[in-house]
């Protein structure tokens, strides 16, 4: 909740408005765990927040590390179900990839997610939850919605989260600490342009439209080239270097552009060229990304060779791009694997259990 929010709460409950202040500073800027670490508000009025709420906070159910550091953490939501957070520390840097929903509508053919269907949208208390209650928490430089879901299929929430993360009565973080990541929701997309100013990024991972739909069913909806040329109205992310004509933006807000890069589907001349003329004019970088392997796919990554050439003739061409490191693999990496066994692991105790009550 907002510091309004808590304010109408303690009104609610006959408690001072100055009480919603005092939970805000509590939750947001001391980071407490129960109501009753709230020191300075009086026993009774406490008493009387705790019986209608709590904090919202719960730790990992599982953890699983990798031997380069990252740690993959599973979370279970309000609701029950599981979803999954990794914490990737790089030197002086710590990055938490957060989720945004349980399972995903998009369909992506290289995502273990988008085979687990949609089951629902992580709450605003959810979202923020797999940063509360990180055991890492205080390390984090950056935070990236990269995750589990499409976040702009959850734009309320996330935007809630958002503003928890970089408000003055919040976490006090610049945006520029933010990405958030999607496949291009057109509506989505202009509102999270216009209403934040965190850091985008856009799904790619293939410049030819009809290409793109084979592996990425929301091209059908949501066209590459109508992303790109909604993003090319906004000064802010064209090569100009204006500003945003309806905001403060400054032009050091990053855009940039997902690439997973598959052997024989995306990784050719062709493929670099298209991807050339179709961001020209915008003001970003492209991130080649290796893939990580998921069972039963037709899909498979390419060499650090074919990687390396393929950055340098986009970069030769005038797109910047870089080739992210690739973390985690000695785990289960991929997103959705880890929930994904756990969530088989439930059914199959489940169904013991019922066939047990039946022989019984």
């Amino acid at each position: 909740m907002t510091p309004n929010e808590l304010k109408d709460v303690a009104a609610a409950l006959g408690l001072k408005p100055f009480v919603g202040k005092q939970m805000a500073d509590w939750i947001y800027k001391k980071h407490v765990t129960s109501i009753d670490q709230m020191q300075n508000i009086s026993k009774d009025a406490r008493a009387k927040i705790s019986a209608h709420y709590t904090i919202g906070c719960s730790k990992p159910v599982d953890e699983q590390r990798s031997d380069d550091g990252t740690i993959k953490y599973l979370y279970a939501t309000t609701k029950g179900d599981f979803i999954e957070t990794v914490y990737i520390p790089d030197k002086e840097r710590a990055t938490l990839c957060v989720s945004s929903q349980v399972g995903c509508k998009m369909g992506c053919a290289f995502c273990m997610t988008g085979r687990q269907g949609y089951a629902a949208s992580l709450s605003a208390t959810d979202i923020i939850n797999q940063i509360y209650s990180l055991p890492e928490r205080d390390t984090l430089t950056n935070v990236v919605f990269m995750g589990q879901g499409e976040p702009f299929d959850n734009l309320d929430n996330v935007l809630q989260t958002t503003q928890i993360l970089t408000s003055d009565w919040g976490w006090a973080w610049s945006p520029k600490r933010i990405t958030v990541s999607s496949v291009g929701l057109s509506k989505g997309l202009v509102r999270f342009v216009e209403e934040s100013s965190c850091h985008l990024a856009i799904s790619l991972h293939h410049p030819i439209p009809a290409e793109r739909a084979k592996i990425m069913p929301a091209e059908k909806a949501f066209s590459i080239a109508d992303i790109v040329a909604i993003l090319k109205q906004y000064e802010v992310f064209r090569k100009s270097g204006a500003t945003h004509a309806n905001s403060d933006i400054s032009h050091q807000r990053r855009l940039s552009f997902e690439y997973i890069v598959f052997d024989g589907i995306n990784d050719g001349i062709k493929h670099a060229d298209a991807l050339i003329n179709l961001l020209q004019g915008l003001d970003c970088r492209v991130n080649l990304i290796r893939f990580h392997d998921i069972p039963d796919t037709p899909l498979h990554g390419v060499s650090d060779k074919k990687m390396i050439s393929f950055r340098d003739y986009l970069t030769s061409h005038g797109l910047f791009t870089t080739i992210r490191a690739s973390r985690g693999q000695d785990i289960f990496a991929a997103c959705g694997l880890l929930s994904t066994a756990k969530q088989e692991a439930m059914k199959q105790t489940n169904n013991a259990k019922y066939n047990t009550q039946k022989n019984d």
